[in-house]
Parts: C-alpha cells; structure tokens; sequence
C-alpha cells in the first residue's frame, strides 16, 4: 500500500501522479515534493486525512482527496489560517479499517486538530476514539448516525444524508410511478447498507405503495446480469444505486444489454461524471440524486476553483465533481478554523467543535446547500440536486430539492 505523507506545497505531486498512473485528467505541469516527510514546523495547523487511493472506491476517493489537497494548497498561498500554514498529513488508507484505525493513531501522535476520513466504515468505527480524542472528524460519508451529536459529537456531515438522498429518491420515483417496485443495489458494505432500512421506513411513513428489496452487489464483479435477474423477478422498475461510479456503470450496460425496463437512480457516488463515460450509451436516460453541483453545472461557487484549476494547468472539468466535492468539504472546516482564530481561541478540538456549531452558515456559492450545523444537530445540509443523463451530460432537473414533508 502507497505510504505517503503530503505536504501542502507537494500538492502538485497527488495530481501529476494521478495523471502518471493512468487518470484521464492531469494537472500539466509537475512538481518537485518540498520536504517529503518534513516536520511541521511549530506554528503549522495539523491535519490528517484518510484517502482511498487503491482501494474499492478509488474511482471517486483520488479526485476528492486531490480536491481537498488543492483546497489547502490555495489557502496556504493566501496565508493560511491568520498566517498559519496548514499542514495536512495524507495516507492511502486502501479502504480498509484496520489500515485507517493505524493511520488515525499516527495522525493523533502526531498533533492532527482535526480529521478528514473518507469511508463510512472507518468513520463509525473511529467514532468513539474522536470522541475520546475530543478531534471533529469529517468525512465523505453521510452515513445518518454521524448527524446526531448525542451519539457522534465530534463526527460533521457537510451534505445530505444517505438516507436523505434515498428518501428524495422514493419521493420522486413514488411521483412518477406510485406502485413501482424498487430495487435497491448496494455496496456490501456498512456504506452500502447505511439508507436501506430508513428508506424501507420512508416508505411505511409516507404511505407510498411502492414495493422495496435490496441486493448487495458482489466487489469486483465483471457483471450483475445476476442481480438484475433477481430484480426482474420481483417487477422492479426502478433501481437506486448506493454505490461508487464503476460498478454502476456496469449495471447501467447490463441493463440496456439485457434490454431490461428499467430506470436507475443513483445517489451521489455514482452520480457524477465518471458513471456516464463508463456507461456510454447505455446511461441515458437515468436519475441522479447529487448534492454538489457538477462544474459543467457553472455554478457561481465554481469560479473561485476554476481559477485555481487554470493557474495550476488542468481542466476542472475533467477533474469532475468530487475534485468540487473535496474542495468543498475541506472549504467547511477551514472555515470553523478560522472562526477560532478569529475568536482568539486556542486551537483545540473543543474549540473547533464549538465554532463549527456556532459559525454562521457556509455559502458555497451554490455548489451545494449553505452548510450549518448546531449543537443539536450536526447535519450540515439536507437539499440535494436532481439530474437526468441527456445528450452524454448530467443536465440538472431540480434544485435544492428535499426530502418531503
């Protein structure tokens, strides 16, 4: 497993690298790591971050991770935190728990005020060290039981659940077609299982008829002709996927190969750019359900990371969403950082807890929802976006759209 420890000036590195092994998007020029392994020095705001990189969702976990990576790499060039340099210690932690519990002690030892993960394995399972730890813990899972600060005080949810995304899912399928029957295809996984049993409840709560099975997609399969033929059995019309983008491509083909009546829903790690180049043809047609705006979407909180994008040599487009998403996120806790220095507050993880609780609402310029949390709640956003594949694009149907009430 890749063992490497970014510094925020070696940034640069994460993408030519990407781009060396084969990624379809690259930053141009390439740059020399500064200090590979440095001691931070003593006035640096350490991070640490969880990446999968090679694992089972490095399809989407390499242009998030390099997103956030940016993110940091442009505010240190602004100066940072009141003049304090972010450094952020970045692993490959090969989506495996144990490989993210022994990089979270590293981090820990080495004086992180916060984490970034990824997974949501590793983020429930982290759940009750960074609670012990007193360190605010974000990650690319939105995983419901990370929102409630009764059982996970120091975990934040920047975006809509997993089981929010589901039920805007439900409700939109119940107006389309409301006997449908569902079939919910999923990663074997606690993030693969995390919106399955609140999205059967939707369904009992808002006394919709639809039928509702799910099947946990078997990792590294060359197909799920399978499943689909389980799916067919039972009269499925509709297929949400909670899944990462490669595997929900293949169904996608599966699908228009079997020449199944069938319509997919993907929630947001299948939602993205990636799924419709791998699907092709075979993706049009299909819902998505996304929190963060695509770039091709223009939105005016695109700009600030197109700009980077061009100064650096690479295309925001091609990077895709997850590199916004990555950005974003790391956007947040920036900005709960700041508020403590701005408060005059040593920088702990009580503090930073506080901030984020108390800071005013993050406007990312409509890349997604404002973000605000509280101390009741640590679901920062509940709107996601709709979209349709047309024309090879995700071409946004609905905004800000949420779960019904």
């Amino acid at each position: 497993m890749t063992r490497t420890i970014y510094l925020f000036s070696a940034v640069l590195l994460t993408i030519s690298a990407c781009k060396q092994s084969g990624s379809s998007s690259g930053a141009g020029s390439e740059a020399r790591p500064a200090a590979e392994g440095k001691k931070p020095a003593s006035d640096d705001i350490v991070l640490g971050i969880l990446a999968d990189l090679t694992g089972a969702t490095a399809d989407v976990g390499k242009p998030y991770n390099e997103g956030m990576l940016a993110y940091l790499d442009n505010l240190n060039a602004q100066g940072g935190i009141k003049g304090r340099k972010i450094n952020a210690l970045s692993e490959d932690y090969a989506y495996k728990i144990p490989n993210a519990e022994e990089k979270y002690k590293k981090y820990v030892q080495a004086g992180a005020v916060a984490i970034q993960g990824w997974g949501t394995g590793d983020s429930e399972a982290l759940r009750s060290k960074v609670k012990g730890d007193e360190l605010p813990f974000m990650s690319a899972s939105y995983a419901e039981v990370l929102t409630d600060p009764k059982q996970s005080p120091y975990n934040f949810v920047v975006a809509p659940t997993y089981s929010d995304q589901m039920r805007i899912a439900l409700d939109r399928i119940a107006a389309s077609d409301p006997t449908a029957q569902v079939a919910v295809f999923h990663h074997d996984s606690p993030f693969g299982m995390a919106p399955v049993a609140d999205g059967e409840q939707w369904i009992k709560d808002r006394g919709y008829k639809l039928g509702y099975k799910d099947y946990a997609m078997k990792g590294g399969a060359t197909d799920h002709v399978g499943l689909l033929q389980q799916a067919k059995a039972q009269g499925a019309k509709f297929i949400v996927i909670q899944n990462v983008s490669s595997p929900a491509a293949t169904v996608a083909r599966d699908v228009a190969a079997q020449k199944l009546d069938m319509k997919i829903v993907c929630l947001n790690w299948c939602s993205d750019e990636l799924f419709v180049k791998l699907a092709g043809p075979a993706a049009e047609g299909h819902w998505m359900v996304q929190p963060f705006a695509p770039p091709t979407a223009g939105k005016p909180g695109h700009e600030s990371v197109r700009t980077y994008a061009k100064a650096k040599g690479f295309d925001l487009e091609a990077k895709g969403l997850h590199f916004v998403q990555g950005w974003y996120t790391m956007h947040v806790m920036a900005r709960g950082l700041e508020k403590v220095a701005a408060d005059g507050k040593p920088l702990t993880g009580p503090n930073l807890r506080t901030a984020l609780e108390t800071m005013d609402p993050v406007d990312t310029g409509g890349v997604i929802g404002p973000v605000r949390f509280s101390a009741d709640s640590h679901r920062g956003a509940t709107a996601a976006g709709i979209y349709k594949v047309e024309g090879g694009k995700m071409v946004e149907v609905a905004t800000a759209v949420t779960p019904q009430k």
